[in-house]
Formats: C-alpha cells, structure tokens, sequence
C-alpha cells in the first residue's frame, strides 16, 4: 500500500480518536473532576507514560532544538484547547466550530506553502460542510460563536490549522518524537490554564477520587488517545493541509453516533445522511484518483 494511502486511513482514524474525546472528559466530569481539573488529569496521565519514551529519545530531543518545540507546543495548544471547549459548551457546537478546519488548512497551505485548491478540493469542502450543517441542524440556525467555550473550539481549529501547515512543512521528523513533545506540552499548557483561570473557582476533588479512575483512563489514554495523536503526527505531514482538514472530519460521524449511543442525543435520518455526505468527501479525492489510474491502465496499450 501506498505511503499516501495509508496517511490517510492515518488521519482519518485519528479524527475517529478525536470524536471519542469527549466520553473521557464527561465521564471525569461525572466522577466529580470537573473542568480545568479535569483537563489537567486527562493530559497528566499521557505526560507520565510519554516520559520513559523522552528518556530513551533524549537525543533526538535535543537534535530536534526549538523546531521540534514549537511543533510539539502548537499542535498541543490546539488539542488541550478542543478538550477544553467540550467542558465549557456543547459538543455540537465545538464540533462545528473546530471543524472550520479544513478551510482554514486549505487557504494558509495555498498561502505559505504554495499547495494549489483544485476544484475537487472546493468540491469535497463544500459536501463535508454541507454534511456537517445538515448534522448540526443548520435549518435552525447555524451555532455561531457564543460563549467562551465556542470561542476556545474556533480558536482551535485554527490552531490545528497552523499545527498542520508546520508539519507538512517539516516531513523529516520522526512522528515518536512529536507524539512525545505533544504530550509533554499537553500538560504543561494544562497546568498554566489551571493556574491561570482555575483558582477560585474550582477545588480539587481529593486524591482518591483521581485514583478510582486510573484503571479506566490509563488503557483508554494508551490504547485509543496516544494512538491516535501518533497517527496524525505520523500522516499530516505527508498529505495536503486541507485534505488532512477533510479526513478529521470522521470526527464528526464518530461524534454524532456515540453521542447518539451513549448520551441518548438523536440519531435518524439526519444524521445518516450527514455522515454520508462527510464521508463521501473524504474519500472522493482517492476515488477519482483511482479512477484515473483504472481510466489509464484500460487506455493503455
């Protein structure tokens, strides 16, 4: 299988990671560890486990200088941010709000990288958009920014933007070290905000309330968080920003059906044809690319 190919079955199981953040969060929240509090443990716990990994790559640490910090600062900025926005307002409306991304990619690849907008790209925008507002009930009234917390999922996305356009630019760098970097930042900016905003308005549950989740967290933040970040460290940067953009959006479909599975949100119609719509868009790039390539070889003497 081709190396692009599989960079983007990488990022689209990320952006299906991505849609499952939100049932560890909430379920901190349940158990009594609730917003900042509840950021700072959710990243604290892949900080430790990233640890022993930094010990063994300390090398390729210090090779990797300032780039390898800004990297790993931004893409996590945008990541504790979207964990954030999902405790301060609802997850459709953070969902929507992050998911301007693949405009955002798409424009600032076309600025700093020079990447062309082909017409099929506009097009799988336009269809993943229009899946994503016929989700979201946009017949309503689109959720435009409102609160602190739709703020904190544009700003985001806009972030993860930028967080892409930085690794499509810098291909070399081994997708162990940014995964390492991520976390370690991840709680870093989680303890600022903490401290920052945290005081005075929430007290930390008591330690065994933090312990009780351990059993749960640490396989779920092994198995499914770390996985995923490795993935899309490992595939945005061999893939266009804005068709990276696109293949997070299985994030959404992801979204939409647990919610529906697990905290009784509606699931018909609507939104079968949503995540119809935004798959169809992810893959229509590697469809029409190999329909050309089967177009060729049938003309081929």
């Amino acid at each position: 299988m081709k190396t692009e190919t599989l960079a983007k079955f990488a990022c689209a199981y990320s952006g299906l990671v991505w849609g499952l953040f939100w049932i560890p969060i909430r379920r901190l929240a349940d158990a009594g560890i609730e917003g900042l509090w509840a950021t700072l443990f959710f990243y604290a716990v892949p900080f430790a486990l990233s640890l022993p990994l930094l010990a063994l790559r300390w090398r390729a640490a210090l090779a990797g200088g300032l780039r390898l910090q800004v990297l790993g600062f931004v893409a996590a900025v945008s990541l504790v941010l979207y964990s954030v926005s999902i405790l301060y307002t609802d997850v459709v409306r953070a969902t929507l709000l992050f998911y301007l991304t693949p405009l955002w990619s798409t424009l600032l690849a076309r600025i700093f990288l020079g990447e062309a907008i082909t017409p099929l790209r506009w097009l799988a925008m336009t269809i993943a958009i229009l899946g994503m507002l016929v989700i979201f009930h946009a017949d309503s009234g689109i959720p435009a920014p409102e609160n602190p917390g739709d703020w904190i999922a544009l700003a985001s996305g806009l972030l993860w933007s930028v967080a892409s356009i930085l690794l499509r630019a810098d291909k070399g760098r081994a997708a162990l070290d940014l995964l390492i970097h991520n976390f370690i930042w991840s709680a870093v900016i989680a303890a600022f905000l903490l401290l920052a905003f945290g005081p005075g308005r929430a007290v930390s549950p008591p330690l065994f309330v933090y312990l009780a989740q351990l059993p749960w967290l640490i396989p779920t933040v092994l198995i499914v968080v770390m996985s995923g970040v490795y993935t899309s460290m490992w595939g945005t940067p061999k893939l266009n920003p804005g068709l990276v953009g696109l293949l997070f959006m299985t994030e959404i479909s992801v979204g939409a059906a647990t919610a529906a599975l697990w905290s009784g949100d509606p699931f018909g119609w609507r939104e079968v044809i949503g995540i119809l719509l935004i798959s169809g868009a992810g893959m229509l790039e590697s469809l029409w690319e190999l329909w050309r390539r089967r177009t060729a070889a049938v003309e081929a003497p």
